[in-house]
């Protein structure tokens, strides 16, 4: 038995179901994720959800610095304890949903790391946080149940395929590092895991004028599945056909085109098509700016509600 298990043993913790916890606590697995990741000590971690210090040892040992966010403030002793041998971590305990995520990592070298094994009732807005341009994030390695991780790799015209793998691969590169069965946790999730690991592009995926309009017609094109892209255009942007039609023909797209098949170069040129159309004032790409059903007006993103 681990070190770590055993004091989480000797302290009696209740493991608390709905902040999601379920730790891991094998040795070689924990290793590996930190290779994964290709610290080193040149580089600075942001820890999401130390829980009981399992991860956070060995990325002490791997990296310069180690920032680590705890959300259950009965841990923090436990980490304390468990962390005392190493002069390189500072532990602080609080949401990582309510802080300003620039602000706690000003101090942090940058490009700096981030490494999670998360609660999955989080993960698709905690990774929609991290993936913000404002942060300087060179690398993310984040624990995610097998379905998100099949989503964030999968390719257009896969049933993966949607806003969150699009926003994923703007910026950043994802592989999938390593799958880790259910009953390497405890307690035991329901569902299997992957740590997946995304590093930074030097340069956007795909080149779009408006990045903002890019990520609307994204979400445009997921809102409602099945449907064709013109279909989706009409109801996002509440336009009429005839106008949502020149705007696919102008960015080369057949008007049977489905969204869920378009690849990341489609949708920029068709992005592209409505920014300037915006911008010269000939059409309003912009009307389903707000309110109503047309969900393509955020950045579409769904919701993991899967429990762990």
């Amino acid at each position: 038995m681990s070190k770590t298990k055993s004091r989480i043993r000797e302290s009696n913790l209740r493991y608390r179901h709905s902040l999601g916890q379920h730790f891991l606590y094998d040795e070689e697995i924990l290793e590996a994720l930190v290779r994964e990741t290709g610290v080193t000590k040149a580089d600075d971690v942001l820890e999401i959800g130390p829980g009981c210090g399992s991860l956070t040892g060995p990325l002490c040992r791997a990296a310069g610095r180690v920032l680590a966010v705890e959300l259950d403030e009965r841990l923090i002793p436990l980490l304390r304890g468990f962390l005392a041998d190493y002069d390189n971590v500072t532990l602080l305990q609080g949401d990582i949903m309510s802080l300003d995520p620039v602000k706690l990592t000003e101090d942090l070298r940058k490009p700096f790391t981030v490494a999670a094994n998360i609660p999955y009732y989080i993960t698709t807005p905690l990774i929609q946080r991290l993936l913000s341009p404002a942060l300087a994030v060179g690398t993310l390695g984040l624990m995610v149940q097998k379905e998100v991780a099949e989503k964030i790799l999968s390719s257009p015209g896969e049933e993966g395929w949607g806003p969150l793998a699009v926003r994923c691969r703007y910026r950043f590169k994802p592989r999938m590092a390593l799958a880790v069965p259910a009953e390497r946790f405890t307690p035991p999730p329901k569902v299997d895991s992957a740590f997946v690991v995304m590093k930074r592009r030097a340069e956007a995926a795909v080149s779009v004028r408006d990045e903002r309009m890019f990520f609307k017609v994204v979400g445009a094109a997921f809102a409602l599945r099945r449907k064709t892209m013109l279909n989706n255009l009409c109801a996002t942007f509440r336009t009429e056909r005839g106008e949502a039609l020149s705007w696919l023909e102008q960015a080369g797209l057949d008007e049977k085109t489905r969204g869920e098949r378009m690849s990341m170069a489609e949708l920029a040129a068709l992005a592209d098509v409505m920014a300037d159309v915006m911008a010269d004032g000939s059409g309003s790409p912009d009307r389903g700016a707000s309110g109503g059903p047309d969900r393509g007006a955020s950045d579409g993103l769904e919701e993991d509600r899967t429990e762990r």
